[in-house]
């Protein structure tokens, strides 16, 4: 008999049918469901596990909270994790099975993480070093019965990539995550926390651009515009960094203008390449606002419906042994995509624009055809994809840009426009795409023109931008951090453990101390270029180099950083504890109080359901202020340049928001009325003083 052994029960069912040319029977072990098949006179037997079915767990003989610790074991999964308790009887039916097995076949997804998944089972559950390996992109009928019949020896390689991989991850991920939470007990708290090798680098990442934001200044800049023919043109210097120069090009222009220069150039513009995971995942949250996990979890679930090809790849390519045209084809028969796949059969157009990404186990993600009922989301990112795909064969764009340039008095005015001449390939993915259409009016040269509503306009430069989801796993895959598949789990357990919020990523106070004490004792930990070359390591593992020696690399530069927490755990704690307290405030939080030098200002409510400011170390600490009441109130992260306390935002219902200080008696509050901040600040200040706090 043989064993086939596939990743996920819906996997196992297609593998069955296709193998046994649509007959297989269906029979449960263990009260797990498995399939047997008869082909050529050969027995099979079809099971799958569900994921990893063993997991690196400590060595029993080590203490459980020591540090560091290297000593690391395989273990079935249901031992380690407390909500893994189903796998056993997953377990329990693929060594029932082995017992009759001349032959195991692994028919795990082909990455590392498949490639591990089949050899653990093979080596542990069945007691074999040997076994076979199917090889399949797609879970059509056709691919699985070839990558059957063209089966080939283990793919070891990957299998001891993956094994390395999740030692080294285990190893830095268990112990860096216990020396912060010891170092965080030291200082009297107990908290889950967690850093690794590529958490680190991608807090990393977040921090410096929050500390870019926190540091940016805003410089003030002036635009000149006017008016002709009903559009906007801007002076061709751009911004003026003085007023003074912009004041002096709005005076030296005239309402008579002459049309110096008309620029009218078309250009092609090709379709994008088809879509590998990232690119995938940026583009469903730009359109539909998905994080990359979801994005990844319903690619899964089309391409265990056999509709897409496997999602975690890296390729932008779609080589022509697919059979593109056969695609095509089939895509033609499903009927929102009739007209469009039909359009480019008719024109002969089965030859795809490419990427540069390249993936050598998978091409780029593409629909195989299979149509079924889906999700109200699946169906959403299925559109996406055929319709990237479809694209991909269609003719360039062809679009026209243009430009006016105008003389007024001494000066120069220009306007741009942008729009599209021929369709092309827009046609079949315009619902996708944003393209600024800018036609302007009919200008020639030497033409004198009637330029008014001249206007000055003084602007800021504005802080960088921060990450989103998408983009941040963009990042990482361009830095060479992790891999697709682990990229958007990494940015979700940065939210999890507290220190990243927001659809827009900001760091939380958490998160920056965590970033903080991390740059003062181990640097190491932060730095991209320390886990890219972990990468690499691994990457030769594929290739056929030592697992040991990227194992043996990885656990010395860790056990350099481990030593640096040595004596200074209290120091680090207190460093987490501050940031800690810092994020439960939340929006109380107001900045440090002057006053004691120690505690941070925060909104108290009194038990009058008064609100006003108090210090975090009361009662050590009696520092207040009054605050107006029935407002909500946000810190503007910089403090009074005349008193030096934290400046605040002040908004109420139905009445104007206005800026100030803290300090009542702050020279930049005279000439105030009673009534500007509220009449019940002296309520407020009375009950701080007298400390009836909530």
């Amino acid at each position: 008999m043989k064993l086939v052994i596939c990743e996920k029960p819906k996997v196992a069912e297609k593998i069955a049918f296709a193998i046994g040319a649509g007959k297989a029977t269906k029979k449960i072990l263990h009260n797990v469901p498995y399939y047997e098949v008869e082909r050529q006179g050969e027995k099979i037997a079809v099971v799958s596990a569900v994921g990893h079915l063993y997991t690196l767990r400590q060595a029993v003989s080590e203490e459980e909270r020591q540090w560091p610790v290297f000593s690391v074991e395989w273990a079935p999964v249901y031992e380690v994790e407390k909500d893994a308790d189903y796998a056993k009887n997953y377990l329990d039916a693929i060594k029932s099975l082995s017992k009759n097995a001349d032959e195991f076949i692994s028919a795990c997804d082909f990455d590392i993480e498949g490639s591990l998944i089949g050899y653990n089972v093979i080596r542990f559950a069945c007691g074999s070093n040997d076994g076979k390996r199917m090889k399949f992109s797609t879970l059509t009928p056709d691919e699985l019965e070839n990558a059957y019949i063209e089966r080939g020896e283990l793919d070891l390689p990957n299998a001891l990539a993956g094994e390395a991989r999740h030692i080294l991850d285990w190893f830095y991920g268990i112990n860096l995550s216990r020396a912060l939470m010891s170092s965080i007990r030291s200082a009297g708290k107990h908290q889950i926390m967690s850093i690794g090798r590529v958490q680190g680098p991608a807090l990393a990442i977040l921090a410096r651009k929050e500390k870019e934001i926190g540091s940016f200044v805003p410089q003030p800049y002036w635009e000149v515009s006017c008016v002709a023919k009903g559009i906007t043109l801007l002076h061709t210097h751009g911004r003026f960094a003085k007023r003074e120069e912009a004041q002096k090009a709005l005076a030296s222009s005239a309402p008579q203008g002459t049309v110096q220069k008309i620029d009218r150039k078309e250009y092609l513009q090709p379709a994008p390449p088809p879509f590998d995971l990232t690119s995938l995942q940026v583009e469903a949250y730009r359109v539909f606002g998905f994080a990359p996990a979801l994005t990844l979890e319903l690619a899964q679930s089309l391409y265990e419906a056999s509709m897409i090809s496997y999602p975690r790849t890296s390729s932008q390519k779609l080589p022509p042994k697919l059979n593109l045209k056969k695609i095509i084809e089939a895509v033609s028969k499903i009927p929102p995509y009739a007209q469009l796949s039909s359009g480019l059969l008719a024109a002969g157009r089965t030859v795809p624009v490419e990427g540069k990404k390249e993936d050598p186990a998978h091409p780029a993600i593409h629909p195989t055809g299979i149509y079924r009922k889906m999700s109200e989301r699946e169906m959403r990112l299925y559109d996406l994809i055929v319709r990237r795909f479809l694209s991909c064969f269609g003719e360039a764009a062809v679009r026209e840009a243009q430009k006016v340039v105008v003389l007024s008095g001494t000066e120069t005015y220009s306007a741009a426009g942008n729009r599209t001449v021929k369709q092309g390939w827009l046609d079949i993915y315009g619902p996708y795409v944003k393209l600024e259409e800018v036609s302007l009016p009919q200008f020639s040269e030497g033409e004198a023109v009637r330029l008014s509503s001249f206007k000055m306009q003084e602007k800021k430069t504005q802080p960088p931008k921060r990450y989103t989801p998408a983009s941040l796993v963009s990042e990482l895959e361009r830095l060479g951090l992790g891999t697709k598949a682990t990229r958007a789990v990494v940015v979700e357990t940065l939210f999890k453990r507290g220190y990243a919020e927001g659809a827009s990523i900001k760091v939380t106070p958490f998160g920056m101390a965590v970033y903080d004490a991390l740059s003062k004792i181990a640097p190491e930990i932060l730095d991209e270029k320390l886990t890219r070359n972990l990468e690499e390591e691994m990457e030769k593992i594929q290739d056929g180099e030592n697992e040991k020696k990227a194992i043996e690399d990885g656990k010395r530069m860790l056990e350099k950083i481990l030593s640096k927490f040595e004596g200074k755990e209290k120091d680090v704690g207190l460093d987490l504890l501050s940031g800690l307290k810092k994020k439960e405030m939340g929006d109380s939080l107001l900045g440090p109080c002057k006053k004691c030098g120690k505690g941070e200002l925060r909104v108290i409510r009194s038990k009058l359901g008064k609100q006003f400011v108090g210090c975090s170390s009361y009662p050590e600490c009696t520092a207040t202020y009054p605050l107006p009441q029935n407002a909500k109130i946000k810190w503007l992260e910089k403090n009074c340049p005349s008193c030096s306390t934290p400046v605040i935002r002040v908004t109420r219902k139905g009445k104007k928001t206005f800026e100030m200080c803290l300090e009542p008696s702050c020279e930049t509050k005279k000439g105030w009325s009673k009534n500007t901040a509220d009449n019940g600040e002296k309520k407020a200040k009375t009950a701080a003083k007298k400390g009836k706090r909530e």
